[in-house]
């Protein structure tokens, strides 16, 4: 059984209102440039797909675009702005599930690697993610660096995000990699509503390696969407590895 938080029918109507910041065109656009220049003339597969905020706007530069999508419930929010004859979404996980063809792109965006909360299944998707490029084809990720620097001895949340209407704190396992992301949003009759999702964080340098077992090369690792240089202070990054 996959480890992973499943998104159901209540969560997936919300999720488009609760991650409205990712639909940001600063943030998205960003994302969807650096994903299509990869891409080529593609086709393209999307692990995770969500309710398609990064899959729709890429399929619209005429790319051809399939996802893999574990939760019906956001597929079915993804249906409501697409069809299936232009984006194609198979229900599965993103670790074992299968696509027939060969893609020149597999991506895997908004820290969803982490869904898959053990090392193995996390080893598993880079390997699903191998099977379905073709040589020279490419598999990026996007995630966050562990905030484990701003942890104070007997701490063991860090906030994310204080905001007028969110609150978000994770909290750490240091031993299991094991982590939860808390949030506390504000609702209109002045009460709030929590919410959480689990997640393994991963390290920049266990990612290359499950890349090495799949068979990828490491090729580029940004710190964000606009190619910004990775550092250790760097709080995300954007890698890109290579089948080759």
């Amino acid at each position: 059984m996959i480890s992973s938080d499943l998104w159901n029918e209540e969560t997936a109507e919300r999720y488009d209102a609760d991650c409205a910041s990712e639909f940001a065109p600063e943030v998205l656009d960003p994302a969807v440039d650096f994903l299509a220049d990869l891409a080529g003339d593609g086709p393209a597969l999307e692990l995770a797909i969500g309710t398609g905020r990064v899959g729709i706007p890429l399929a619209a530069r005429g790319i051809p675009v399939t996802g893999i999508e574990l939760s019906e419930p956001m597929v079915a929010q993804l249906r409501r702005k697409v069809g299936e004859v232009e984006l194609p979404v198979v229900v599965g996980d993103m670790a074992t599930a299968t696509v027939p063809g060969e893609f020149s792109l597999v991506y895997l965006v908004f820290n969803t690697i982490g869904n898959l909360r053990t090392q193995d299944e996390q080893v598993e998707c880079f390997g699903n993610a191998a099977r379905h490029l073709r040589a020279g084809g490419h598999f990026v990720i996007e995630v966050g660096v562990p905030s484990l620097r701003r942890l104070p001895p007997g701490q063991v949340a860090v906030p994310f995000d204080i905001g007028e209407g969110h609150l978000g704190f994770d909290t750490y396992d240091l031993v299991t990699q094991q982590a939860t992301s808390h949030h506390y949003y504000s609702t209109a009759d002045g009460a709030a509503r929590y919410g959480a999702h689990h997640f393994r964080y991963v390290w920049p340098a266990e990612c290359d390696l499950m890349a090495r077992l799949a068979g990828l090369e490491l090729e580029n690792r940004f710190a964000d969407w606009d190619c910004s240089p990775f550092t250790a202070d760097s709080e995300s990054h954007v890698s890109v590895w290579r089948k080759s």
